[in-house]
């Protein structure tokens, strides 16, 4: 089992930037991959970043260049930064962890971007 917390959510303005964090119940270093997803109103659940065990990273078109996910191992901890955020990228952030093959996520955290 994961329990994962997430937290670091607010609003910001354009351009601004925010740093999302996600603490997992057990070394980061026995879990297959950690992402974060995200969900806007009237949209479908998004893939925003990854991280493998092997730390190997992808991000999704939208958010690359902008966006760096990353993770501390001595903490438990995997964060997606957020740079010159807009006014899209608002949207509820899932933490999700790959663990035994099974799926394990948290709570969300709603970022929002607005003047």
């Amino acid at each position: 089992q994961v329990q994962l917390v997430e937290s670091g959510g607010g609003l910001v303005q354009p351009g601004g930037s925010l740093r999302l964090s996600c603490a997992a119940s057990r070394s980061i270093f026995s879990i297959y991959s950690m992402r974060w997803y995200r969900q806007a109103p009237g949209k479908e659940r998004e893939l925003v970043a990854s991280i493998t065990s092997g730390s190997v990273t992808t991000y999704a078109d939208s958010v690359k260049g902008r966006f760096t996910i990353s993770g501390d191992y001595a903490k438990n901890t995997v964060y997606l930064e957020m740079n010159n955020l807009k006014p899209e990228d608002t949207a509820v952030y899932y933490c999700n962890a790959e663990y035994s093959s099974q799926n394990y996520w948290g709570q969300g955290t709603q970022v929002t971007v607005s003047p």
